[in-house]
């Protein structure tokens, strides 16, 4: 009997405890959290943010989250569902991990198994979640073009294409930084090379997760 394609919330928790990248992930997401309460005013302290992107940066675009003025209960209310949705999204990043450390199963990987190279890179594409992501990214980096290029006054446009692509798009940002001073045309240019390739990589992976969580039970 066929197994209709649905998220399992078991599977998801299995992906992220039973391979040694994802428990090591977690461990370092943990080390992150102790960084953070020892010393909350070191750069360190944005550790756990950084190492649960992209989807910790989401609620960036809420109109609250940690830090939330008003006091008392309010600001615990925020906390306590702030670390509830860090605890959430490095699951899903452990998952993440879990699922690309596991072989190719033929019946959550379709494409060729002869083809290693086209069997990843086909994850950031042939399912709803990757290519939804995949949009978000495009989307972004598609702002932040126009915003530098056409609009008098960019702004802080970067900052969209940096979120969505997180955390491998901070590297972006370094590397083009001295770019930028001398021929400001090509900082743009590798910042945005950057943002698609740390896209495609999260890309990959989320696909990979949807693939495993989404299809037909599998061993090993």
């Amino acid at each position: 009997m066929p197994t209709s394609a649905r998220f399992r919330p078991r599977r998801l928790l299995a992906l992220a405890t039973d391979s040694l990248p994802a428990r090591a992930y977690l461990g370092l997401v943990a080390l992150g959290v102790v960084v953070l309460f020892l010393a909350p005013d070191s750069p360190y302290a944005m550790a756990p943010a950084l190492l649960t992107a992209p989807l910790s940066f989401l609620p960036v675009v809420l109109p609250f989250g940690a830090g939330t003025a008003g006091g008392g209960a309010a600001e615990v209310a925020a906390a306590v569902l702030y670390g509830g949705w860090l605890l959430l999204c490095a699951l899903v990043n452990a998952a993440a991990f879990g699922a690309l450390a596991r072989r190719p199963d033929r019946a959550t990987d379709r494409a060729p198994a002869t083809r290693p190279r086209r069997t990843l890179l086909a994850a950031a594409v042939d399912n709803w979640p990757a290519r939804a992501y995949v949009a978000v990214v495009a989307a972004a980096l598609g702002t932040f073009l126009y915003a530098v290029l056409l609009s008098p006054d960019p702004g802080f446009a970067g900052i969209w294409p940096l979120i969505a692509a997180a955390p491998l798009s901070f590297l972006a940002v370094a590397v083009s930084a001295p770019a930028e001073y001398s021929l400001p045309w090509l900082g743009t240019l590798v910042f945005s090379v950057g943002v698609a390739l740390a896209g495609l990589v999260n890309a990959v992976l989320i696909g990979r997760l949807a693939r495993r969580i989404g299809g037909p039970p599998s061993r090993g």
